[in-house]
């Protein structure tokens, strides 16, 4: 019996728990893009970059562009510029202010070090993406 009863416990315990999250890091709002670029941090345009507190945004990625910030010269936070809390259309871009990417749809915030909803309603996050600086180099890819 207590055989069983060890049993029982560990199958309860297995069973109930589950190895993924995907219901919540797969959004179904957006799609998921393979894309990879580079930003030399010696052009201008992405100056901006070598200093932490700054971010640059691109619309050339993404599905509708993608905000770089700079957290502290050695960590950088990547951040897709769609709104993730409805599907993309002509207004879900967002705009980036300070360290706040604001949805013109709604008055959905969100922060863009972390990616969190900030002020409105959703249950999606900003959807982040991989960056790596090597050098005056960041790479940014999905």
């Amino acid at each position: 019996m207590k055989n069983f009863l060890s049993f029982l416990f560990v199958f309860i315990l297995v069973t109930a728990c589950s190895s993924s999250d995907d219901n919540y890091r797969n959004n179904p709002n957006l799609p998921d893009l393979n894309f990879r670029f580079q930003l030399n941090l010696n052009f201008p345009e992405y100056n901006d970059l070598q200093f932490a507190g700054n971010s640059y945004a691109t619309y050339n990625y993404g599905v509708k562009g993608i905000v770089i910030y700079n957290i502290n010269n050695s960590q950088y936070a990547a951040f897709e510029l769609s709104d993730p809390n409805h599907p993309p259309n002509e207004c879900s871009g967002m705009t980036v202010n300070g360290v706040i990417a604001s949805c013109g749809c709604d008055n959905n915030k969100y922060n863009v070090i972390t990616g969190e909803l900030t002020e409105g309603e959703g249950q999606y996050t900003m959807k982040p993406y991989r960056i790596q600086r090597s050098g005056n180099t960041i790479e940014v890819w999905n």
